[in-house]
Formats: structure tokens, C-alpha cells, sequence
């Protein structure tokens, strides 16, 4: 009966398309139909597109993807490698890698070898994310080869790629996987002529006008709340926008593109912390999506002017309404960001965590509290270790997660964030939400949380109504910070550079326990957590440091 449950509270928040493709696609058989010569529109020349990866090999045969290096031996579908250390090399993005990238004799090759290892329709290489992905990289490359240098070879799988991808667009899964979709369909469009690129154009630009409208909030955010993905649909937006720029498609659709873009990169400015690179809220870590500064780069490419935010206070708040959170900067390199959101769009909160009221904080540059991040995909305790409230600084009640995580990209009844609320006055900043995500247990216990930031302190309080067996509050600390312990509910923090805050703890018994961090895909840094069980129904975290 649980399990039923918690399968009925997954699927009663998607949407009836989503459940009539799911079983469409299960019974469906693809069957190609574009065979023999392919017309190409002859556009693009030099497609002068940006790149943020770097070359993950250097003689197309060893790979390093994720952490993981590994030879290829003209497998590309060895089940002895993580299917997502597959999807990366079945993307190509060495063919327009940033740096030194591959010789043109060997992207030929690698082009060659993947048509001959991978016939239609059997492998990794065929799944719809793959061939958008992989879809845009053939364009990219090819665009900037000689008419006469084009295998036809080349060309034909191509098409028959982009044919397949057009019979199983992700409508099942929706959002980035979508929009993904769409992306590739249009960059195939240009590329291609006739009756079938006029097709695939058409479709492609049809797709994005619904998704940009859906997907990108009133606020600049991307819906499902991931500071990675933002970022990656960012770069597939400042992609298009320079497809528009080489290309037949119109003024009027790429200012359009252009305008959600600009709004995107504002939001992304206030979900970084001072080192510039991106909080870790719902699935988020670094060495996936382009950097902030990799995307300021683009935009200058692209001549595309990013408004500065400028303020002239000693302490300034900022709430992102539409897409729910919130941002303290003090002039002194500190920020605090604040997550008072939904996990997500409810009928795509795949990489979603139990994360609500969670927050990460940096002081002098330097960040302090982190959540814990993410290192792999998957469905096993680790992935659910790491999606869990317990891997964020947040507040668990009775050893249960916020929302209903589960398996690896799944929720079932979710939390909801209540009575959000900013106030700036007499030099403070006070921010104050609650979430209704432990209402479903039998005392239905409601958790609210206050921010009171002032010059130079930061004081949160943690507040429960309702009835609960046990709770526990945890701040997970950098690596790079030392923690010293001054008394069982007072600490020192010393940053790398000598400044030092301290931390008290009110209303809670205080464990420093073994944790880990994780700044990139196969990666886990020992770091420390404090682990507060609560005694009362109110908790106190207070941290001051000096002003210089």
C-alpha cells in the first residue's frame, strides 16, 4: 500500500500527455524514412557558435567524462561504463571543444567510426537526448567544413539521426529534455533544405516558442529551479540566438530569444556566490553547465548587453518572486542565498531535492554554508542520500525528507512554500518563509524559518507547530573552513584568508559529525556537518564576524 502510494502521489501531479506518451512510446516502433541524398540549405558558413567544454580527449580513443577516463576499443555502448558516462560521449562535444581540440583528421574519423558502431536505431547514441545534443555538435561542425570536404555518409546519418529524434520527442518528460529537442530540430532545419528541413524547421521553432513561454519565469528563471540547467539552457538560448544571427530566421523571433536571455543571465547573477560560481540548490554542481563568466562571454560575442546591479547599501535584499528565492548581499563579499521555492514545475520535478528553506552562505568571499551537491545520477542510496533534506541546511522532522524523494529523479507529495515575506528597514534585512511538506505526518507539523541579517550577523531561527517525535537542523560546512568548538553549542570558524566568524546554537543539542561535499560529478570531499537536535520548537543559528 506504500509503495502505491507513493507511485499515485508521483502521478497525479503530470500531465495527461505525459502519461499517454509514456505508453505510446513503450508499444511504438520507430521505422526511418529519410534515406538516400539529403539537400542541404547552404546557410551556414563558419557558424561562429561559443564553446565552454574542453576536449575530454586527445587522440579520440580515450575519453574522460564525469571523473572517469576510459578507452573506447570501437565500443560505444560497453556495459562496463555508467550509462550517463555514455550519454557524454555519444553527445560530441569534442567536436567544438573550447582550447585545443581535435585535428580535423580525426573528427572526421570519429564521425566515421560512429556511423559504422552504431547502426540506426541500436544503442545510447539513439535516445533523444543524445541526438539533440549530438544533432547540434554534426551542424556546428560541419557548418565549418568545405562543401567538397562533406562526406555524404556524413550527411545521410544525420538525417536519419534527426528523423528518429522527430518520432520520440520527450513530451513524456517535458522541460529541459524538450527543450532540447526543439533546439535540435531547428539547428537540423537550417541545416538542412527542402520539404524535410522546412519540416524539421518549422516544428523545431513551433516547440520553442511553446517551451520559452512555459519554461522561463517572470523573474528570469528557468522552471525547474536548478542553477546548472539555467545555465545550460542559457548557452542553448545565446546557441540559437547565434544560428538567428547566420542564418534565414527572423529579427522579430531572435529578439525575442535575445530578451528571455538577458533576463536569465540577471537571475543567474544573484544565484552565484562571490566566487562567481553557481549555488548548489535541487541538482546543481560544477564542470556541467557553462560558468556565469562563460556565458558573459557569449553575450559579448553576440553583443549582447547584461544590465550591472548596483546598490548603494551597506545590506541589500532581493526576492525572486516568480521562481522563489531569495538573495542578502553586505558590501563587504558576503552573500546569503535562500531557497523559500517550489522543487519545481509539478509535473517535471526530476532533479528536485528536498531542499525547501534550505540556504548557503559566503562571507569575505569564502563560502561557508553549502549544500551538499551532486556526484552521480542513478537511482541507488546515494543519489537519495544526496537529494534528501538531510544533505542540505534545512530542518528534518521525524528522520523524514521535506518532499517525497525517490528513486533517482522522482517526488511524490512535495512541500509548498507558505507566508514568504521580505522586509528591508533601519539597515536590516529580514526574510521569513514556511513550508506545509510535513503537514502529511500524523502531528502535521508546519516549519517556518526567519533570516534576521544585519552588518554583521546572520541570525536564523527555526520554528515548528504541529507534533513530532524528533527534529534535526544541519549546516553542512566548506572544506576549506576550519571548525573549531568553543563550548557544546559555540564554534569558531576560520576562513582561509584569517577571518573568523562565530557560530552559537540556541535551543538545540549540537553533534559535529562526518560528511561529504560535492563540487563535480565523481567527486566527494570530506567536509564537516553539524548535526542540531532539537529541544524545544525553536532553534537559534547565530553567526557574527567582524567588519573588516
Amino acid at each position: 500500500m506504500s509503495r502505491f502510494l507513493l507511485y499515485l502521489n508521483t502521478i497525479r501531479f503530470l500531465k495527461l500527455k505525459q502519461v499517454c506518451y509514456q505508453i505510446y512510446y513503450r508499444f511504438r516502433k520507430l521505422r526511418l524514412t529519410t534515406t538516400g541524398a539529403c539537400e542541404i540549405r547552404g546557410v551556414l558558413r563558419n557558424l561562429s557558435s561559443q564553446s565552454y567544454i574542453y576536449s575530454p580527449t586527445q587522440d579520440a580513443q580515450t575519453f574522460h567524462f564525469l571523473g572517469l577516463t576510459a578507452t573506447l576499443q570501437g565500443n560505444w555502448n560497453s556495459n562496463q561504463l555508467p550509462k550517463l558516462w555514455l550519454y557524454n560521449l555519444h553527445y560530441h562535444d569534442f567536436l567544438n571543444s573550447r582550447g585545443e581540440i581535435l585535428s580535423e583528421a580525426l573528427s572526421k574519423k570519429i564521425v566515421s567510426d560512429w556511423i559504422l558502431a552504431n547502426p540506426p536505431l541500436v544503442g545510447v547514441g539513439w535516445e533523444p537526448y543524445c541526438i539533440s545534443l549530438r544533432a547540434v555538435n554534426w551542424v556546428k561542425w560541419l557548418s565549418r567544413l568545405k562543401p567538397e570536404e562533406i562526406n555524404p555518409d556524413w550527411v545521410e546519418s544525420l538525417a536519419s539521426q534527426v528523423d528518429a529524434l522527430n518520432q520520440q520527442l520527450e513530451h513524456h518528460i517535458l522541460a529541459n529534455h524538450l527543450f532540447a529537442n526543439a533546439k535540435a530540430l531547428v539547428f537540423a532545419g537550417v541545416f538542412f533544405g527542402g520539404e524535410r528541413g522546412d519540416y524539421w524547421l518549422k516544428k523545431g521553432l513551433h516547440l520553442l516558442d511553446q517551451e520559452l513561454s512555459e519554461q522561463f519565469l517572470t523573474d528570469g528563471a528557468h522552471y525547474e529551479r536548478s542553477p546548472m540547467y539555467h545555465a545550460i539552457l542559457l548557452w542553448d538560448l545565446a546557441d540559437l540566438i547565434c544560428l538567428q544571427r547566420c542564418s534565414h530566421l527572423s529579427d522579430r523571433r531572435g529578439a525575442g530569444w535575445q530578451q528571455v536571455f538577458i533576463s536569465g543571465m540577471e537571475w543567474l547573477k544573484w544565484m552565484v556566490h562571490p566566487d562567481q560560481k553557481i549555488s548548489f540548490f535541487n541538482d546543481a554542481t560544477f564542470g556541467i553547465s557553462p560558468t556565469l563568466e562563460d556565458l558573459q562571454k557569449y553575450a559579448a560575442h553576440l553583443y549582447l548587453d547584461i544590465p550591472s546591479t548596483t546598490y548603494n547599501k551597506i545590506i541589500h535584499g532581493e526576492l525572486l518572486v516568480d521562481s522563489g528565492y531569495a538573495v542578502v548581499d553586505w558590501e563587504s563579499n558576503h552573500r546569503l542565498i535562500a531557497d523559500v521555492a517550489l522543487v519545481g514545475p509539478d509535473y517535471q520535478p526530476g532533479h528536485a531535492h528536498a531542499d525547501t528553506l534550505s540556504c548557503e552562505l559566503s562571507l569575505f568571499g569564502q563560502r561557508v554554508f553549502v549544500n551538499s551537491g551532486i556526484s552521480q545520477y542513478g537511482e541507488d542510496a546515494e543519489r537519495h542520500r544526496q537529494r534528501s533534506t538531510a544533505a542540505h541546511n534545512t530542518l528534518e522532522v521525524d528522520g523524514e525528507d521535506s518532499s517525497e524523494v525517490w528513486a533517482g529523479f522522482r517526488v511524490a507529495r512535495r512541500a509548498r512554500p507558505i507566508d514568504i515575506s521580505m522586509q528591508q528597514e533601519y539597515g536590516n534585512v529580514v526574510l521569513s518563509a514556511g513550508h506545509d511538506g510535513y503537514q502529511r505526518l500524523p502531528g502535521k507539523v508546519t516549519h517556518h524559518r526567519c533570516w534576521l541579517a544585519k552588518p554583521t550577523s546572520l541570525t536564523i531561527t527555526d520554528e515548528l507547530e504541529g507534533r513530532y517525535s524528533s527534529a534535526f537542523a544541519y549546516w553542512h560546512i566548506h572544506p576549506d573552513i576550519k571548525l573549531s568548538q568553543l563550548s557544546d553549542t559555540s564554534f569558531e570558524l576560520a576562513l582561509p584568508q584569517g577571518q573568523v566568524a562565530l557560530l552559537s546554537i540556541t535551543g538545540a543539542q549540537v553533534n559535529v559529525c562526518e560528511s561529504t561535499w560535492h563540487p563535480g560529478f565523481g567527486q566527494s570531499v570530506s567536509n564537516t556537518k553539524l548535526a542540531l537536535k532539537l529541544h524545544s520548537h525553536t532553534l537559534k543559528t547565530h553567526i557574527e564576524w567582524s567588519s573588516d
